[in-house]
């Protein structure tokens, strides 16, 4: 897409350990690091566009941040919320229609897993009474279809939860900090078959913005500005098997990761072999498995031998999750894509600290997956 080059130039993150404070309070927390960090007054803001799905509207944050009469947009789409809020943020920067744009993502959803209704997604009560709005089940039923067709083992998905843990310990804002090894995972519990208690991500609570800005407004700050070179949002084709709708026709299934990455990358200039860093969904372990081929970083089944030998670690070929991604942090749904691109951010800065890959990363990629069918995806560059 042509038009304005649109820069990362604040980023702003909350913990997303369980807190007192309400997911407003937390949204302003990180808007105000996030202006911080870029050296920009609230005022100077042209476009906001934010989201939650439980915590309230994000343009009521103008209360606390000031009445500048800003245009701020309310979004929500499910686990892509932050992602389509920056992709708002990214076209508005482009298009000229604002010089500075925030995107901001935010939640604190109730203990307990999430109770979606039938009705909000345009389906019969009883889809509801026979189970299938579980989001747990349909996960573990698209995985062990994976598993059987690309020789996937159990021990795999439990090592990419002992990698969650692990860069967990690393990251000061995550809420999971204990790490877990591949036995303790395998052993916690049946949720799902083949999915386990510590394979899952937990309903949880955080923030996030990022101030986006063109290139002259760029030259005028002292920070570290990251180039977005692509920021794309696509929803599923027929033949997908997706959250809400698990039913496929016979063959292949269509991917709206797959979908969504191949935009980005288009968009971008760039192919899966020239990211150095990457942030995939891992709502459970299986999720980042299917990802990491859906987005074309490996073939189908390929994960066998990349994951047990490390080539997604901290210190691999292609580092994935390198905060612990949603497994380590929980997923707040509004802050969750956002967060992805936080991480990215710091990588190619080189701020990551403990957590910090090595060889100077210079590409990044994000991607998050949703209900019911919805997937965001992000390239960025130093």
């Amino acid at each position: 897409m042509s038009g304005e080059e649109v820069l990362v130039c604040g980023a702003g993150i909350t913990s997303f350990a369980r807190t007192e404070a309400s997911g407003r309070q937390l949204a302003v927390q990180a808007v105000r690091a996030a202006l911080a960090d870029a050296g920009l007054p609230w005022s100077r803001v042209r476009a906001a566009y934010g989201g939650s799905d439980a915590a309230g509207n994000a343009d009521t944050l103008v209360a606390e941040l000031g009445l500048t009469g800003v245009p701020f947009t309310n979004v929500r789409n499910g686990c892509a919320t932050g992602g389509s809020a920056l992709v708002a943020a990214t076209n508005a920067i482009r298009s000229g229609a604002a010089d500075v744009a925030l995107a901001v993502g935010f939640d604190k959803h109730p203990r307990g897993a999430f109770d979606p209704r039938p009705a909000d997604w345009g389906l019969d009560e009883a889809y509801g009474h026979d189970g299938l709005m579980v989001t747990t089940q349909f996960f573990a039923m698209k995985i062990q279809r994976y598993m059987h067709d690309h020789g996937i083992s159990a021990r795999t998905l439990a090592m990419v939860a002992e990698k969650a843990y692990a860069n967990g310990v690393l990251t000061p804002h995550a809420w999971r900090r204990k790490p877990l090894d591949a036995a303790e995972i395998l052993a916690s519990g049946l949720v799902n078959d083949p999915l386990t208690r510590y394979m899952f991500c937990s309903p949880g609570q955080g923030a996030v913005t990022l101030i986006l800005c063109n290139r002259a407004v760029a030259r005028e700050l002292a920070g570290t500005p990251i180039t977005l070179r692509a920021a794309a949002v696509r929803t599923r084709r027929f033949g997908s098997f997706e959250v809400f709708s698990p039913w496929a026709p016979t063959g292949t299934p269509t991917s709206v990761s797959a979908d969504a990455a191949q935009a980005a990358f288009e968009e971008a200039g760039l192919g899966p072999g020239d990211i150095d860093v990457c942030q995939l969904q891992d709502t459970e372990s299986g999720a980042e498995v299917m990802h990491l081929a859906e987005c074309g970083f490996c073939e189908h089944g390929e994960q066998e031998s990349l994951i047990p030998y490390g080539a997604t670690r901290i210190d691999g070929s292609l580092p994935v999750n390198t905060d612990g991604g949603c497994i380590a942090n929980g997923e707040p749904i509004g802050a969750s894509g956002l967060r992805q691109v936080y991480e990215v951010v710091q990588q190619l800065r080189g701020r990551a600290g403990e957590r910090q890959v090595s060889d100077e990363p210079s590409t990044g990629f994000t991607h998050v997956y949703g209900a019911p069918g919805v997937s965001a995806c992000t390239v960025l560059t130093r």
